[in-house]
């Protein structure tokens, strides 16, 4: 988890692996992508995963689901100086921690701070998916009071933050976000501030995470939102900002801060799914009105200028390959 330049993916499915192969597939794949740790087959039913591993400098997202099989961080790994913590949100089912004495079954939505320090046990007790985020210690450790104080004590579907945090690096994982350097920087820092806060921001870090986590966070949930409901025409930054829970006054200023409006920004999005479906073979017989109300628009006129200027030709010019 050090170099600045560092990013992987890794993948991992059971399907069409046999059974008496899953289990080192899964080791091994914890061992690369995640964390030091044994997996261990429970009895009564084969041992099946589906997980995406995202390894960033100084952050790590794993994102999937485990069944019939248990992960276990033991003495011996322990011992390997790995000192990164790790949020753990159970997104469904229940997943079952033991970890300092304590015994957890964390219900849908919860979530729970664990250390790589410590001997800790994972094992899911009923179907369902989770979402992780690891980081180093010195990350969190001048933002959090006493971060040791958090570790494996249940935070609530509600905490300040939890589902912003989800949301955003979720965003992050499907815009493919984290492939680009710059964007990785900065999703990074925005992460590991989105996480103090959740876990209990002193004064000083929350002071900065407001300035910086938030806002960014809340652009970006902001933006997927838009890519992809910008069909819709009832779309608005009335609606946006309601599902985001703030002011329309207030989304609006986070746009102009980046240096767009939120209509150049829907307008944008709008007219590059317009652009897409014109030299697509499978939208050749589609009226260009048509297409225009597909990606939102109504009124045909309009669309037609928004696309010349913003292409520099015509749809009909797009369509017909004159133009690109």
């Amino acid at each position: 988890m050090s170099g600045k330049e560092e990013f992987s993916i890794f993948n991992v499915s059971t399907d069409h692996i046999p059974e008496d192969e899953r289990v080192p597939l899964l080791r091994e794949f914890y061992c690369r992508g995640v964390l030091k740790a044994e997996v261990e087959a429970k009895e009564g039913r084969p041992a099946a995963a589906s997980f995406t591993s995202h390894v960033l400098p100084e952050a790590q997202l794993l994102i999937g689901g485990l069944c019939g099989a248990r992960v276990i961080r033991t003495k011996q790994l322990v011992a390997d100086g790995d000192d990164s913590l790790a949020l753990i949100l159970n997104r469904s089912g229940v997943l079952g921690i033991s970890e300092r004495g304590h015994d957890l079954r964390l219900q849908a939505g919860q979530a729970v701070l664990t250390s790589a320090e410590d001997v800790t046990t994972f094992e899911r007790l009923s179907l369902g998916s989770g979402f992780s985020l690891r980081v180093p210690r010195r990350v969190l450790a001048p933002m959090i009071v006493d971060v040791d104080d958090v570790v494996m004590r249940v935070i609530p579907e509600t905490a300040t933050g939890l589902r912003l945090l989800v949301d955003y690096a979720m965003a992050l994982v499907h815009e493919k976000a984290l492939a680009v350097p710059a964007l990785r920087q900065f999703g990074v820092a925005h992460l590991h501030d989105l996480l103090a806060l959740v876990l209990g921001a002193t004064d000083h870090a929350r002071e900065s995470t407001g300035r910086r986590g938030i806002k960014a966070a809340r652009l970006q949930k902001a933006k997927f939102l838009i890519v992809n409901n910008c069909w819709q025409q009832d779309i608005s930054v009335a609606t946006v900002s309601q599902e985001l829970g703030v002011t329309p006054r207030y989304l609006q200023r986070l746009f102009e801060a980046d240096g767009k409006t939120f209509s150049s920004f829907l307008t944008e999005q709008r007219l590059k799914r317009a652009h897409r479906m014109l030299r697509e073979p499978d939208f050749a017989e589609r009226p260009v009105s048509s297409i225009a109300y597909d990606v939102g628009f109504g009124d045909l006129s309009y669309f037609n200028r928004c696309f010349r200027r913003a292409y520099g030709a015509t749809p009909s010019d797009v369509r017909s390959g004159g133009a690109m």
